[in-house]
């Protein structure tokens, strides 16, 4: 179950990364095009939410399979794992969303 535990840890992480990494380098750039940054760190983070989902669960359509083969077998084991590797992948990508949210909150 370790196992199952690192791959979830992972699956944040690398949601999260993506999201971060993404609207920070976002607004970099925005500030090297002197337009403002906190407007597009928000909106570069919000539309990167789904593809750190998908980055942090493989980037294909073999999680869904796997789902799909094994509950229809009746497994359910591992299509619950593949079910959370990617509740863990959400949180993460919601979670970096926020964090930018909250460092692009002016207060007013």
């Amino acid at each position: 179950m370790s196992e199952f535990y690192a791959k979830a840890a992972f699956s944040f992480l690398i949601a999260f990364g993506v999201v971060i990494g993404g609207a920070l380098l976002a607004g970099m750039g925005s500030v090297l095009l002197w337009t403002p940054p906190k407007d597009k760190m928000l909106i570069v983070a919000d539309n990167l939410k789904i593809w750190a989902l998908v980055a942090a669960v493989g980037g294909t359509i073999d999680p869904i399979r796997v789902i799909e083969s094994h509950m229809l077998e009746g497994y359910l084991s591992p299509a619950m794992q593949q079910i959370g590797y990617i509740l863990f992948a959400f949180l993460g990508a919601h979670m970096g969303t926020s964090l930018i949210q909250w460092m692009c909150h002016t207060g007013g």
